[in-house]
């Protein structure tokens, strides 16, 4: 039986941080669902799609990884799906309250539903695709931040030079 998991998120737009747990989970399952989030009350930077195809391109041709999307409640997605597991990433003690009542939630909503926590690697636990939208719109650097192919995706967004063609 494959141990496969759901990896949800709005990665708008993917960090080096959502990459170091999409590589670090690959070690705990054997496939992983990078599932990205709809959410029709936000305005998100990157299309659904441009997510899609940024994480797809930073990922490479890793045949254990799956993109997709989904709308509404993660359970029922998860349900639709037939997994059980999510995967979370945790950047500092802040995360976890929300987190493990999202977790709780879950579970109480799809009792099979496990949540695994997976601590954000030291390097990246100050990153946040918030921060990096502002800024890179803003003007600044954000390289080391996210994957090479985001960078060139957030200059293009903002109408800036990119320096790593």
């Amino acid at each position: 039986m494959k141990r496969l998991a759901i990896y949800p998120g709005s990665f708008d737009p993917m960090t080096n941080g959502h990459l170091s747990i999409i590589q670090r989970g690959l070690r705990v399952f054997d496939g992983l669902i990078v599932a990205i989030a709809y959410n029709s009350k936000k305005t998100p930077l990157f299309t659904v799609e441009e997510r899609i195809e940024m994480i797809r391109e930073a990922i490479g041709n890793e045949p254990r990884v799956e993109v997709d999307a989904f709308e509404g409640l993660l359970v029922d997605y998860a349900r639709q799906r037939n997994v059980t597991t999510i995967l979370r990433g945790l950047r500092a003690v802040s995360d976890f309250e929300f987190e493990f009542q999202l977790a709780n939630m879950n579970r109480k909503l799809y009792p099979p539903c496990e949540t695994v926590f997976m601590m954000t690697g030291e390097d990246y636990f100050f990153i946040s695709s918030q921060l990096v939208r502002e800024i890179a719109s803003l003007g600044g650097p954000v390289d080391g931040l996210v994957p090479p192919n985001v960078q060139r995706a957030l200059a293009r967004k903002f109408g800036r030079k990119d320096d790593q063609s």
